[in-house]
């Protein structure tokens, strides 16, 4: 498989702070662009502390002018906050500087209920989440000959190229929806409660997709936790910091920073959350280079994927930088030519 892709929480470790942890991000794009990954994607968490990744416009523009070849993209938008025409907006001037190297992931996470409400404070009523998903195509395409309410509404600047849009989600309504407006598909493998007929859901995206002007073809992408070191008991280790920062954020607390392996040690587990730990396993590829790439490889399998992204959400900055070398390198991945890892 040719197309490997990076989703960056931009964690912030213990010891570090957030200022940190978006440089240690853009570094990381960096890296990944001249190993030859295909797409960096960033994303958007609110009043999670230990992760500094809040608004996925503005951090993508930082990191497409830092890289040369990547495609940065979000991972994603979640649509249900914001106006459809302001984020066309948003992502047409990502576009405007940076053609053909920009991708719009959408979602409609829930958030916390605090979060939404900051967040749609003075909006009396929304907009169905179907809606927006048209609105968006409406505006990136300067669709004028379908009927709607704001039919001759430009999204500016107007430009040549257009972002690739994906919808991104874990269950049969949103590849539904993604067939249905001629999106492409990524599926969430590494979400809480992701679907076990994931395979089912990825057939109905592809046998319902209506092609238009912007994608002509179902295009697939899985998304999937991945832990890799030097040997599998480096990753097992480097594990431990992983599991307790999970169990942390999926238990309703917010830990102000991404624990280390140390922290991660000391405090142990209890047999809950030891059950749990070994139920999370199935959202994530832990080990070696080799390892990691028969696991990317039989995510892809299982879902005939066309692609599959990787989050190294594990700690620490040089950890990271390390693993997604490792894995390229096993990969083969073409950037390495480049830098004299020819196989």
């Amino acid at each position: 498989m040719d197309r490997i892709n990076i989703l960056d929480y931009s964690p912030i470790f213990e010891g570090s702070n957030a200022r940190e942890a978006l440089l240690h991000t853009k570094n990381l794009a960096q890296l990944a662009d001249s190993l030859g990954y295909y797409r960096y994607w960033v994303a958007e968490h609110h009043q999670v502390f230990s992760v500094a990744g809040s608004t996925p416009e503005m951090l993508m523009m930082q990191l497409a002018a830092s890289t040369s070849r990547i495609r940065i993209g979000s991972g994603g938008v979640m649509l249900p906050h914001y106006s459809a025409y302001k984020v066309a907006e948003y992502f047409r001037m990502l576009e405007a500087f940076h053609p053909d190297r920009i991708d719009l992931g959408i979602g409609r996470s829930p958030s916390f209920r605090l979060v939404n409400k900051a967040l749609n404070e003075a909006r009396e009523k929304r907009l169905p989440y179907e809606q927006q998903v048209a609105d968006l195509y409406k505006y990136l395409t300067d669709d004028t000959k379908e009927e709607h309410r704001f039919k001759d509404l430009a999204a500016t600047p107007v430009i040549e190229t257009v972002p690739q849009i994906w919808v991104l989600g874990r269950g049969m309504g949103s590849a539904k929806l993604a067939a249905a407006n001629g999106s492409a598909y990524a599926y969430a493998h590494f979400a809480p409660g992701w679907n076990s007929d994931g395979k089912e859901i990825i057939q109905e995206y592809r046998r319902n997709f209506k092609p238009n002007s912007i994608q002509n073809e179902p295009e697939v992408m899985v998304a999937v936790f991945a832990i890799i070191a030097e040997t599998t008991e480096e990753a097992e280790n480097i594990a431990q910091a992983f599991n307790l920062w999970l169990l942390a954020v999926e238990s309703g607390g917010q830990p102000p920073y991404y624990p280390s392996v140390e922290t991660a040690k000391e405090r142990g587990r209890s047999i809950v959350e030891e059950e749990q730990v070994r139920k999370n396993r199935s959202r994530v590829i832990i080990g070696n280079p080799k390892q990691v790439k028969a696991g990317i490889e039989e995510v892809a399998d299982k879902y005939q994927a066309d692609e599959v992204t990787i989050i190294p959400h594990f700690y620490d900055a040089e950890n990271r930088m390390k693993g997604i070398t490792l894995l390229a390198e096993e990969l083969g991945l073409p950037g390495l030519r480049s830098l004299g890892f020819e196989r």
